[in-house]
């Protein structure tokens, strides 16, 4: 029975360390790259948030959805502050926020001006029924 019992503890504790092991190695591994990550400016999400901005833009974002804007036009300076203080994480943080505020305003300009297209129509096709009685009378 004691033997039973030996077994069975010595049998889990390679277990118990080797999953020690691999946990160590995987927040090692983790702490590695979080750390490489926050040592480089973030200059391809920049590029990326700028270029989002300036889709908003001709999107007529400033006109239809000037609140979003703003917000986008606000946090892509301050992620410009950030890299050029070196504090990296930050700018990430603040290009990719203001990446998805200048997504939404382009997505609202182009809603807006969709919503106006369909007035326009329904004015139209509201101005043609009209002539058709005219000249049915």
């Amino acid at each position: 029975m004691e033997l039973a019992a030996m077994k069975t503890h010595t049998e889990k504790a390679p277990r118990s360390r080797m999953h020690g092991i691999k946990l160590a190695a995987l927040v090692l591994g983790s702490s590695l790259v979080l750390a490489g990550c926050a040592g480089n400016p973030p200059s391809e999400q920049y590029a990326v948030t700028q270029s989002a901005v300036n889709s908003a833009i001709s999107a007529g974002g400033t006109e239809f959805a000037p609140v979003e804007m703003k917000a986008a036009q606000d946090k892509l300076k301050e992620a410009e502050f950030a890299m050029h203080d070196e504090e990296y994480e930050k700018a990430r943080r603040l290009a990719e926020q203001a990446e998805w505020d200048a997504r939404l305003a382009e997505r609202k300009a182009q809603a807006a001006k969709a919503e106006q297209a369909l007035q326009d129509a329904r004015q139209g096709v509201q101005e043609l029924r009209e002539e058709g009685m005219r000249n049915a009378q």
